[in-house]
C-alpha cells in the first residue's frame, strides 16, 4: 500500500444516492416495478402491423384544402 495514495473520490451526489439506498433497501425494486408499470410492455406484432397499415398519409401542408 502506498502511503501517498489518497482515498477514492466520491461526489456529493454519489454519497447521497448511497445513503438513500442504505436507508431504503427496497428502493431499486420499487423503481423497477414503476418502470414495468409504464414502460416494459409486450408488443403484439400483428396488431401493431394492422395499426400501421391503417394510417392515412398526411398532406405536405396540413391547412391546404
Amino acid at each position: 500500500m502506498n502511503i501517498f495514495r489518497r482515498a477514492d473520490y466520491q461526489s456529493e451526489t454519489t454519497q447521497f444516492i448511497d445513503q438513500l439506498k442504505a436507508a431504503k433497501p427496497t428502493l431499486e425494486a420499487e423503481q423497477l416495478a414503476g418502470r414495468a408499470l409504464l414502460w416494459d410492455k409486450s408488443i403484439n406484432r400483428a396488431e401493431a402491423g394492422d395499426i400501421a397499415a391503417g394510417r392515412v398519409a398526411q398532406q405536405a401542408y396540413v391547412y391546404a384544402r
